[in-house]
């Protein structure tokens, strides 16, 4: 039976630092029953000790473990043997995921450094953290109860700029002022935000911002804005450039003040077109007190208006009174500038936020010993592979 069954297919390239590659994040409308990876790269050039395909299915299970079956290379190239990765832990094998309405992070991990005097602002952990360009962390613990701006990091939402070493990121804060210094704390900790995207485009902390006859923005997180995207700011005398925000308008009384995004840089960076020659600058750089994180808030800006990430236009003359030129009601797409993916909404009107709570599966690295020869990895850097996942509507007894 196949009425109600969904089948979807694709293919990546694995990202990250080798011997640190943490695995692929995978999104569908649905939330699969069983999923099938060809690693095309280690089937084209067979390697020792590499996994050549990998499958997952809901109903196996082995003891306590739901694990995932893999074929791979063991002590040489002209033979493949099977084996199993324990589904027990998420790092490892294929894992089918669905993402609540709040937030779930990882497991924390122990801080060592946070470098000031640098932009960007690198952080250094204890253990390798497994992160890559694109997660999105926070940070607690960071130089509390002192007058060092670096505890400004704590309870931000990052997404991660840069990946210099099994133990080092960098996130997009500038902390080259004269009230940052770099910090060893003691019980400081960074955790992954698992699913960062629950709504789009969201609220995010500004970080920076250039002034000008247009105005440049940096965020903390991917912004996830569109160009012609209608914008809102909202920042308190601590960040300096309060004349962004969009209440009060001092011209037109009770009449918000907007912008309107007129070119994306990047993930984290976009330009608008408000006129801020004449406002005052953006400073993260304010001298801390003993009581001024008590009640601070962020920098931060907002969607509003109707043409964001929800829904993209339909447009072409068409033939016979039909489109071609478009498809028809498209879902929203994330993040703004690179890897765009598909949400899992169905047809979406354009408007300020769209629902993206996310579902699918995860590849994690797929570390396991077969016959006591080395560890295997189902993910190197740069392998190329390809995946099925199917949700099944009808299994037999």
């Amino acid at each position: 039976m196949t009425e109600y069954s969904r089948i979807a297919k694709g293919n990546f390239t694995a990202q990250g630092l080798e011997g640190a590659v943490t695995g692929a994040t995978i999104v569908l409308p649905f939330t699969p029953d069983f999923v099938e990876i060809w690693n095309y790269t280690t089937i084209k050039t067979a390697a020792t000790h590499r996994v050549a395909r990998a499958w997952w299915d809901v109903k196996l299970f082995d003891g306590a473990n739901n694990p995932t079956m893999v074929e791979m290379y063991s002590g040489s190239t002209t033979s493949l043997v099977f084996d199993t990765i324990s589904n027990a832990s998420t790092n490892l094998a294929i894992n089918p995921f669905q993402a609540g309405l709040g937030q779930q992070y990882g497991p924390s991990k122990a801080i060592t450094t946070v470098t000031g005097s640098a932009s960007p602002t690198m952080v250094t952990t204890t253990n390798p953290h497994g992160y890559q360009i694109g997660d999105t962390v926070i940070m607690y613990g960071i130089a509390l109860g002192g007058t060092n701006n670096m505890q400004l990091l704590n309870g931000v939402p990052f997404t991660i700029s840069a990946v210099g070493s099994t133990t080092t990121f960098s996130i997009v804060w500038d902390s080259s002022g004269g009230q940052y210094a770099t910090v060893s704390p003691t019980a400081a900790f960074v955790k992954k935000v698992l699913y960062p995207f629950l709504y789009l485009p969201q609220d995010v902390v500004v970080t920076a911002v250039t002034t000008g006859s247009t105005t440049t923005v940096k965020t903390a997180m991917y912004h996830n804005l569109e160009v012609g995207q209608e914008i809102a700011f909202r920042v308190p005398n601590f960040w300096g450039i309060t004349q962004l925000n969009s209440l009060p308008n001092l011209l037109i009384p009770g009449s918000p003040m907007y912008g309107y995004v007129t070119s994306i840089t990047d993930n984290w960076t976009f330009v608008c077109n408000i006129n801020s020659n004449a406002f005052t600058p953006f400073t993260n750089n304010t001298i801390m007190t003993s009581t001024t994180l008590i009640g601070l808030t962020y920098a931060q800006v907002i969607a509003a208006g109707d043409v964001n990430t929800g829904g993209l236009g339909i447009y072409g003359t068409g033939v016979n009174g039909f489109l071609t030129t478009s498809p028809l009601y498209p879902p929203p797409n994330f993040p703004t500038s690179t890897n765009r993916v598909p949400t899992i909404n169905g047809p979406a009107i354009k408007g300020a936020f769209v629902n993206n709570t996310n579902q699918g599966f995860t590849i994690g690295t797929g570390i396991t010993a077969v016959d006591g020869n080395a560890a295997s990895s189902i993910l190197k850097t740069d392998d190329i592979v390809y995946w099925h996942a199917y949700s099944h509507d009808y299994a037999a007894p």
